[in-house]
C-alpha cells in the first residue's frame, strides 16, 4: 500500500455534525452581559436566533452543548489575574470606543425568552476548551523572512531576535540551515545561531532539511531543531525534491541523529487544508503524516495551512482527524492569512484544546514555493485577541509592536498588523 492509500478512514473519526453548530457563533447570536473588567475578560458566546437578536421561542437547542469534543487538558499553570498593564489596556479601549460594548445586559430587555443559566451554560460550553495559557511559537526571523527578495543583513535578523526576545515570547525560530541556492535569505544561518544562541531562557529552533543541515545546526550552537514533511505529495516534490515517503525517511535518519544528542525535534506538516497544486487535501493524509513524525519522536507537530485556505469549516474536521490518533497537547497551529481566516481558524483550534500557535510578528512571511500565499498571521493580533479571551501569553504588547516597528523600517514597509497599526494610530490605548 502506498503511503497516501487511506492510511487512516474517515468513517473511523468523529462524527462531523458539530461542523454544522459552529454556525451558532454568528454576528445575530444572544449574547450574555460580561463584567466591568473589560476586553480580557469577556464571555464570547451564542446561540440559535433570529437576525432580529430575539431568541427563538420553538428552539431548544440552547441546552445542546455547541462543542461536544472532549477538551484536552494540559497542565499549564495560570495566575488568578492578568497583568494590570493588559487589564488596563482593555478598559481603556472599552472607554476609548474601540469596542461598542456588544455585551451589554440590554440585549436582552426585549428578550425575556433567553434564560440567564441557559445563557451562562451556553458561554461556560463555548468557553471551557479554551486553554489558559498559549504558547506563542515566533516564526519571523526564519518563516517570515525567508522569502524577502532583497537579503536583509545579519546584524538586523540578530538584533530583531532580541528585540522579540525582550518582548517575552519564549520561544522563536531563529533561521534555517538549508541550501543557499535555494534560500539565499537564510546563508547566515550560521552567523545568526551563533550570535543568539545564548539568549537566557529562550528558545531557538532551526529548520534542518536532512542530516546534513543537523550536522550544520549542531556545529552552530543550534539546542532544538525542525523538519517539515507535507501532506500534499505534489508541494512535497516541489518545495523539498522529494515524495512524502522520502523525506519521512530522511527525518526518521535526523530524529535519530538528534535523539543521541538529546536535541528536541519539532515536526512541521505543511497543506494541511489546501494545496497550491492538487486543492484541498484529505484529514487523513494530514493525520498520516502527523502520527509518521509523532511516532518517530517529534514533541510537537506544528499543522500548517501553507496557503492560508482553511476556514473553521475545513479546519476543524482535519484537527479531528489529526487528534484521533495524536494528543493534542502535542499539537500547534500554523495558519497564513491570505485569506483574512486566521484568528477565526486559531479561535476555533483553541475550543478544541489547541495550545500552541505560531505566528509571525507583523505578519511577515509568505511561501516560495506556494504562489499566492501571503503572510502568516501576526503574532500582535493573535497575542491581542487571546488577551480578549482572558488567555495567558506572558508577551508585552507594547515591546512586540517595538520590535514589529523596527523590522518594518528596515523593510519599508508598514505593518502587516490589523492591531499594530490601530494602537499606533493612538499610542494611549497601549
Amino acid at each position: 500500500m502506498s503511503s497516501l492509500e487511506e492510511p487512516l478512514s474517515l468513517d473511523k473519526l468523529p462524527s462531523m455534525s458539530t461542523i454544522n453548530r459552529i454556525q451558532r457563533f454568528s454576528s445575530g447570536a444572544c449574547r450574555p452581559s460580561v463584567d466591568n473588567l473589560g476586553m480580557g475578560d469577556c464571555w464570547i458566546e451564542g446561540r440559535s436566533c433570529s437576525t432580529s437578536n430575539s431568541c427563538n421561542e420553538n428552539n431548544e437547542e440552547c441546552t445542546v452543548e455547541a462543542f461536544p469534543w472532549k477538551r484536552q487538558t494540559r497542565g499549564m499553570s495560570r495566575g488568578d489575574s492578568f497583568s494590570q498593564k493588559t487589564m488596563t489596556m482593555g478598559r481603556n479601549s472599552m472607554k476609548l470606543g474601540m469596542i461598542d460594548d456588544p455585551f451589554s445586559s440590554s440585549d436582552y430587555q426585549d428578550s425575556p425568552k433567553c434564560n440567564s443559566k441557559e445563557i451562562n451554560n451556553m458561554a461556560y460550553k463555548f468557553m471551557k476548551g479554551i486553554p489558559k495559557f498559549v504558547k506563542i511559537v515566533e516564526v519571523g526571523p526564519r518563516d517570515g523572512l525567508q522569502n524577502e527578495k532583497n537579503i536583509v543583513p545579519t546584524s538586523v535578523k540578530i538584533e530583531l531576535i532580541h528585540r522579540l526576545a525582550s518582548s517575552g515570547l519564549s520561544v522563536i525560530e531563529a533561521t534555517s540551515f538549508v541550501s543557499p541556492k535555494w534560500i539565499p535569505q537564510l546563508a547566515d544561518a550560521k552567523d545568526v545561531m551563533k550570535a543568539v544562541q545564548n539568549l537566557d531562557g529562550i528558545r531557538l529552533p532551526v529548520l534542518t532539511p536532512n542530516l546534513k543541515g543537523f550536522d550544520a545546526a549542531v556545529a552552530a550552537g543550534a539546542r532544538e531543531i525542525a523538519v517539515f514533511a507535507s501532506a500534499s505529495e505534489s508541494f512535497s516534490k516541489s518545495n523539498i525534491n522529494c515524495s512524502i515517503e522520502e523525506s519521512l525517511a530522511r527525518y526518521r535518519a535526523v530524529t535519530r541523529a538528534a535523539n543521541e544528542l538529546s536535541i528536541p525535534v519539532r515536526g512541521y506538516v505543511s497543506c494541511v487544508v489546501g494545496c497550491p497544486v492538487e486543492g484541498q487535501i484529505s484529514p487523513s493524509k494530514v493525520a498520516y503524516v502527523a502520527k509518521e513524525l509523532y511516532d518517530m519522536g517529534c514533541f510537537e507537530i506544528s499543522l500548517g495551512d501553507t496557503i492560508g485556505v482553511g476556514t473553521p469549516g475545513t479546519v476543524v474536521p482535519m484537527l479531528l482527524a489529526v487528534m484521533a490518533v495524536v494528543p493534542a497537547e502535542k499539537l500547534a497551529v500554523h495558519f497564513h492569512d491570505t485569506y483574512g481566516q486566521s484568528l477565526p481558524n486559531i479561535l476555533v483550534s483553541l475550543q478544541m484544546g489547541i495550545s500552541a500557535v505560531d505566528s509571525s510578528v507583523s505578519g511577515l512571511g509568505g511561501c516560495p514555493y506556494a504562489k499566492g500565499a501571503s503572510g502568516n498571521v501576526a503574532t500582535e493580533d493573535v497575542v491581542y485577541m487571546l488577551n480578549g479571551l482572558g488567555v495567558k501569553t506572558n508577551v508585552d504588547i507594547g515591546k512586540l509592536m517595538l520590535a514589529g516597528d523596527f523590522i518594518n523600517k528596515h523593510l519599508r514597509r508598514p505593518s502587516g498588523s490589523k492591531t499594530a497599526v490601530a494602537l499606533t494610530a493612538d499610542a494611549s490605548k497601549i
